[in-house]
């Protein structure tokens, strides 16, 4: 097949797909303005977090397959692929302990605040009065909004912290999830309100869909502490960043974020985001799921979503 990759990925596993006979086309410079005219007459397309719209969709004539090399779909036009005929799949949970690493290092360098430390350190400035200030991270509570793969990674070392770990009960939860929410010490509170209240922490850990889309606005922020801590590494589109700003202002909200509003459509791009600027937070580019190990563990989900597609299935189909 002739398979085109607009996204970095493992050199090792382009040598897998031409060793299996598959023609590939790898350029990690293409953006959703440029994917269209690239698409050609590829079958397959692979992305992590290059924007794929109706325009590629309409000019891919024989692209059949789109792969996110990840979980989240939502930079996907997946109506527009499947008006195309083509399906779209993904590869969930490969990177859970690259996002949980990420999650717990936001959330000590906010209670530590590591990135002024270190600048201050940078620049010659000695400050270990002003840097000597911590809360401490055993015994806070944490909330954890979406357990799946990457919210029980997180459970399990916020345990390792010492930390008290909180979700909201479900209904109709299987044996074996209470099961593990058993093991991973996950207690579990009635509501989203009861959870907002208790938390020192709350992180966010749910796709982006009609239901979650701006869930984040004042009325939940206004539910959380005084000064407590948003970590979102999920998307950007859960948090009304206008709220955001204003629980900054008036509440003191501390927030690590990994994602944003509007975030770029390629690697590398201008970027203006008046909530990146505050200084109440402590923010990176995207790249919770960034790390070698986890790359290597997604690219091998996407070698076998190809692998089921040749033999007729579609393995993680989300249209």
């Amino acid at each position: 097949m002739k398979i085109l990759i607009a996204d970095s990925f493992p050199e090792s596993h382009h040598a897998k797909l031409s060793q299996n006979g598959h023609e590939i086309t790898s350029d990690p410079a293409l953006d959703s303005d440029t994917l269209a005219a690239a698409v050609d007459d590829h079958e397959v397309l692979i992305v992590r977090s290059t924007k794929v719209n109706a325009d590629t969709f309409e000019s891919g004539k024989n692209l059949k397959l789109v792969i996110r090399a990840g979980a989240g779909t939502n930079t996907i036009d997946k109506s527009s692929a499947a008006e195309n005929g083509v399906r779209v799949c993904n590869v969930p949970g490969a990177n859970a302990i690259a996002v949980a690493e990420l999650v717990m290092g936001l959330i000590l360098s906010i209670d530590r605040n590591i990135p002024d430390n270190a600048n201050d350190l940078n620049n010659g400035v000695w400050n270990k009065k002003k840097y000597s200030k911590a809360q401490g991270l055993y015994g806070q509570k944490i909330g954890i909004l979406g357990l799946g793969a990457i919210g029980f990674a997180v459970a399990e070392r916020a345990n390792a912290f010492g930390m008290d770990v909180f979700a909201v009960a479900k209904p109709g939860r299987s044996a074996d999830a209470e099961q593990r929410m058993k093991e991973a010490k996950i207690s579990q509170l009635d509501s989203i309100d009861d959870l907002l209240a208790k938390c020192d922490i709350v992180t966010l850990h749910m796709p982006a869909t009609d239901d979650t889309q701006g869930m984040v606005n004042s009325s939940f922020l206004s539910k959380m502490k005084d000064g407590a801590m948003l970590i979102n590494s999920s998307r950007g589109e859960l948090v009304d960043e206008a709220a955001l700003l204003d629980a900054i202002k008036t509440k003191g909200i501390r927030a690590g974020l990994d994602v944003y509003n509007n975030e770029p459509g390629a690697g590398e791009n201008r970027f203006t985001s008046e909530v990146a600027l505050n200084p109440n937070v402590c923010g990176t580019h995207h790249i919770g799921a960034s790390t070698e190990q986890a790359q290597v563990a997604v690219a091998n989900g996407v070698l076998d979503v190809i692998a089921s597609y040749q033999d007729g299935e579609f393995r993680n189909c989300v249209n």
